[in-house]
């Protein structure tokens, strides 16, 4: 009878390539660094490969290693679709929802859906991560999360995605900066690297420049910021100017500083935020259900 690999051993090997250390992946197995070690190395006897290639301070995966560890999250990912099938037949809003945000996002809205999701579906627990929308996608893909809050657009590949609300933009400026331009201003109007923006690993930029056609470069100062009160910080020391988020005005991200939010030229710009899955999960509803439940807060209607 032909032997089969469990579940757990790739889980150890997926672990190893994730930790890129035995004792940290086997502290993230729950395990000891040798049962660890040799649930992998029963796994290399029993397809006759060598995986890891080993020697007394180091390691690295094999060709062939770095390949069964990529089918091997693809199963670890399935297993646990099919766990869920089971655990959460008595009711769609029980359990537990792994759920991913990007920082432009999770500080202004999560808070709101933990409150309202707390009242609504007490047997439901919501566990957060927040990280950019590229680390987001790939642990979704891996099975390491099981729901995303996104802004859109941006490429999914072959996920499914639901949008459930529109988050304005708006530019930010000290008023004393604004009462010079004029109503509608026009771009033209502000100085030579005067807009302040976010790191290009922030999505928020790209989606900004986009939504607000802002054609001219030059406005672009060459400093990037790593979070919205990074560039409120900027903005309210005279520097210059930034595109924010409705969201992030609401919750209060201007209190205490003498900036003011004008409109935009043309028309009203804004980002779409949407809810991202794997077609391969069986929580479809439960997914539906949460997104009702934001649809609201985005708006600021809740």
């Amino acid at each position: 009878m032909q032997r089969w690999p469990s579940l757990k051993q790739l889980q150890y090997l997926v672990a190893l390539d994730e930790h890129k250390n035995f004792n940290r992946a086997a502290k993230a197995c729950h395990v000891s660094q040798s049962t660890l070690s040799t649930g992998i190395q029963t796994l290399e006897d029993m397809m006759n490969l060598q995986l890891v290639e080993r020697d007394h301070k180091s390691f690295i995966m094999t060709p062939v290693g770095m390949e069964i560890v990529e089918r091997a999250r693809n199963l670890l990912s399935d297993a646990r679709d099919l766990m869920e099938l089971g655990q959460h037949q008595g009711g769609v809003m029980h359990g537990t929802v792994r759920l991913g945000c990007i920082p432009t996002i999770a500080p202004f809205l999560l808070s709101k859906l933990l409150q309202v999701c707390g009242k609504t579906y007490p047997e439901l627990e919501l566990l957060l991560r927040e990280d950019t929308t590229t680390n987001l996608l790939k642990q979704l893909e891996q099975g390491q999360l099981d729901l995303l809050i996104l802004a859109l657009p941006v490429e999914i590949g072959g996920f499914h995605c639901k949008t459930v609300g529109q988050d304005p933009f708006h530019m930010v400026m000290p008023a004393s900066m604004a009462a010079s331009l004029h109503t509608p201003f026009d771009y033209k109007e502000l100085p030579n690297q005067s807009i302040f923006l976010l790191e290009r690993e922030h999505c928020l930029t790209e989606h900004a420049v986009s939504a607000c056609r802002l054609r001219d470069k030059s406005k672009i100062n060459p400093f990037a910021a790593t979070s919205l009160h990074t560039l409120v910080q900027m903005v309210g020391a005279g520097l210059g100017t930034t595109f924010l988020p409705q969201m992030a005005i609401d919750a209060g991200i201007l209190d205490n500083t003498d900036l003011v939010a004008i409109p935009l030229p043309g028309e009203h710009p804004y980002r779409e935020i949407g809810l991202v899955w794997r077609p391969s999960t069986t929580r479809v509803q439960t997914f539906y259900k949460l997104a009702e439940l934001l649809a609201p807060l985005i708006e600021n209607k809740a």
